[in-house]
């Protein structure tokens, strides 16, 4: 907590807590720390509503937090919706309260409490929907107002600094047994992984992602300067685009679609290597669908994207 403090701007922080232990250790780490840095520390709890007593858990988180003697202390209550899913529905909102939050208190910094197992979790969910370069590093330390300074740790020491500060958490049941491929990944398959492989499954997938986040910060840039350069009349160069080197030319394919609007979540490799062949590979094949209702197809030597009906470009 020293360290995250110390590389961040003056000013207060908030903690993100949502009364589980890891937030709860974090809220507890702040609370100490902050005040001997010089810095204010407060908390924002979200009450997404989607389970039964989810304004008593809460309402007793924000006591906990004020019992540490951060303040303020936010309670905000949400509508969660239901685009991407009810997991990503559900982390839409709450980064939109926490940035909200952070705006009306002059806080520098949200922190929150995602583990190193949460990093393993989510590298091992982008393996397998054989996600882009960024998405396959996981969480990063930092990324914006967001802060994640528990990222080397594991859940069982956020349960255990819980214990010894005399707090108690609230352990979500669905994290155990509810619908959603997070908690299978998390009571089944990273248990399985262990059994087979041996201890050092997490750590490593994290270790992984790091790598991987270090390799996008030098791949983004080449291919961003890549669109640049082909960017012509309205679309893209295809012999541009094509004189770069394969991986810094798909890189740019991925950005090209995601900032034309496609949908993170459900672009896939399949579809910028689709991309790829209307660029390398031209055999007069028709346009490229998009998940998010967007149509890339090649014309005069040119990419241009569309959106089917709607008459632009």
């Amino acid at each position: 907590m020293r360290a995250a403090l110390a590389d961040l701007p003056p000013g207060p922080v908030l903690v993100g807590c949502s009364g589980g232990p890891d937030s709860l250790a974090l809220a507890a780490a702040t609370a100490f720390v902050a005040p001997r840095a010089g810095r204010g520390a407060g908390a924002v709890v979200v009450d997404h509503g989607l389970q039964e007593g989810s304004a008593q858990v809460a309402a007793r988180a924000a006591a906990q937090c004020r019992g540490l003697g951060l303040d303020p202390v936010l309670v905000v209550e949400v509508q969660v919706g239901t685009d991407g899913g009810p997991e990503a529905a559900a982390r839409t909102v709450r980064h939109e309260v926490l940035a909200d939050a952070a705006a009306r208190t002059g806080a520098v910094a949200v922190l929150l409490g995602h583990t190193l197992d949460d990093q393993a979790e989510q590298v091992l969910l982008g393996l397998a929907r054989g996600s882009g370069l960024r998405s396959l590093g996981g969480m990063p330390a930092v990324r914006d107002h967001l802060v994640r300074p528990f990222l080397g740790l594991r859940r069982e020491q956020t349960v255990a600094a819980c214990a010894a500060a005399g707090l108690t958490p609230w352990h979500d049941p669905t994290n155990a047994s509810g619908p959603g491929l997070r908690t299978a990944v998390r009571t089944r398959v990273m248990p399985l992984l262990d059994d087979v492989l041996g201890p050092g499954v997490a750590a490593a997938l994290a270790r992984t992602g790091d790598q991987l986040q270090e390799a996008a910060e030098v791949l983004e840039p080449l291919a961003d300067a890549l669109l640049i350069r082909a960017s012509a009349g309205g679309g893209w160069d295809t012999a541009t685009l094509a004189a770069a080197p394969a991986g810094v030319r798909r890189s740019a394919l991925r950005a090209l679609a995601l900032t034309a609007g496609a949908s993170p979540g459900a672009l896939a490799r399949s579809h910028v290597l689709s991309l790829d062949a209307l660029v390398v590979d031209w055999r007069g094949q028709g346009p490229v669908d998009l998940p998010g209702g967007l149509r890339v197809q090649r014309s005069c030597g040119r990419l241009l994207v569309a959106r089917p009906g709607s008459g632009g470009t």
